[in-house]
């Protein structure tokens, strides 16, 4: 372990994290782009197709909880 270098080591652990930060950061970043149009399409006066049938299948999958 020691011929490795402790150097070696922080820039593994320091990339390491840079990695997962960065991956994440883009991840969350997708995660808002799709929440912001799903916001922008659920405040439309005119609904899309799609919305309409999740809504149905929403309100179909809440009946059948309920019964």
């Amino acid at each position: 372990m020691i011929e490795f270098g402790p150097a070696a080591l922080i820039g593994l652990c320091i990339g390491f994290f840079w990695g997962i930060g960065c991956s994440l950061a883009i991840l969350y970043s997708i995660y808002l782009g799709g929440y912001r149009k799903a916001v922008e399409d659920s405040l439309a006066p005119q609904k899309s197709k799609r919305f309409n049938e999740t809504l149905v299948k929403i309100q179909s999958r809440r009946a059948s909880e309920k019964a």
